[in-house]
């Protein structure tokens, strides 16, 4: 099939209505059909479970926030709202589910919880299970107290991971039937503030990107306890680049062979190569984004194609991908979306 479904999660603060969907033609290297999917106040960010069968997505319901199901069709990709868990409190940030589609996850960068519900055979969520309130500050003047900003899980789903971009924070959690209970705490260099984690497939190696000082930080994992250790740490923006920039998203290619960064102020992505052995980056080349503030990029099933959110500029940006050598060639700019930070695939075609 030549055709691919994405969305995309949004801020509802001036013309977002929700999540959008839209159709990738890998044939045509283009990007169409971009239509509101759900109305939902602030999703800004959303994940879809390995089934294609659910989607979540964070959500602010008036003075509450939480966390929203949608089942997906199967042939369309139309999402229908099975129900929504909230609470007092300003929306989490991040969501993920596991790969069995029955613990889904949110971190709160306002809050500083890590929240865990347990789903039901349609992808419905219960009440939460587990939430966990942190505590700790920083250096950075961002850093007054701490901000969870992801929330997920480790490659054999024993541990749940959160980053706190507050206090400079990765934190293990043992997982059992969806309740939480710290088992290790790795700490990032005071004032870096962590933000999102991916991990190689090979399961030893994980990378961080940190918001405040713009770093991938390379670790190796140990999955006997579900500790880090730092390998690496190299800059994602230019030496000579003053500017403001805040480091956004950070994925990994399947075959583990390339790493990408996203800088917002730079306005674009870094590429790296991995080194197989050691778990270390080599900076390969940055790629401009054709955009403002490139809040989240993903990588497309087949990943010859990446797509990056441009929130500032309310546009997506399309580039084609060469395999061997990780290298992004634009394809696509300014395709309209309103408000955009997280964008997300179907796991293959249903068109």
């Amino acid at each position: 099939m030549s055709k691919v479904i994405g969305y995309v999660g949004t801020y509802t603060k001036k013309d977002s209505k929700g999540v959008y969907q839209f159709t990738l033609d890998t044939e045509k290297k283009e990007i169409s059909n971009v239509k509101l999917a759900a109305e939902l106040s602030n999703p800004t960010y959303i994940t879809v479970s390995d089934d294609n069968k659910n989607l979540y997505a964070v959500s602010k319901d008036g003075e509450n926030g939480g966390v929203t199901a949608f089942s997906i069709n199967s042939e369309t990709g139309e999402l229908t709202k099975l129900n929504s868990q909230t609470s007092a409190g300003a929306p989490p940030c991040h969501v993920s589910v596991n790969q069995s589609n029955n613990n889904v996850l949110t971190a709160n960068y306002h809050t500083t919880k890590i929240s865990s519900y347990l789903t039901n055979e349609d992808g419905s969520l219960n009440p939460a299970t587990s939430v966990i309130e942190h505590e700790g500050s920083g250096p950075h003047d961002r850093q007054e107290k701490p901000h969870m900003h992801f929330a997920g899980f480790t490659p054999d789903e024993k541990y749940a991971i959160a980053i706190d971009l507050g206090s400079d924070c990765v934190i293990t959690y043992n997982i059992n039937e969806g309740q939480l209970k710290i088992a290790q705490v790795y700490k990032t260099r005071p004032g870096s503030g962590p933000r999102h984690i991916t991990f190689h497939p090979n399961k030893k190696f994980a990378y961080i990107m940190t918001e405040l000082s713009s770093e991938v930080v390379a670790l190796h994992y140990d999955e006997k306890d579900g500790s880090f250790s730092k390998q690496q740490s190299i800059s994602t923006i230019p030496e000579d680049f003053e500017e403001t920039n805040d480091g956004s998203a950070i994925h990994i290619t399947s075959d583990g062979q390339y790493v990408y960064a996203g800088n917002r102020g730079h306005n674009s992505i870094s590429l790296f190569k991995v080194d197989q052995d050691t778990g270390e980056l080599t900076f390969k080349e940055r790629t401009s984004t054709e955009g403002n503030w490139p809040r989240d990029f993903v990588l497309d099933p087949s990943e010859e194609f990446l797509v990056a959110t441009n929130e500032r500029s309310n546009t997506m940006t399309l580039f084609s991908r060469d395999k061997s050598t990780g290298k992004l060639a634009f394809v696509q700019s300014g395709v309209k979306v309103p408000e955009p930070v997280c964008v997300k695939f179907l796991n293959e075609s249903l068109l």
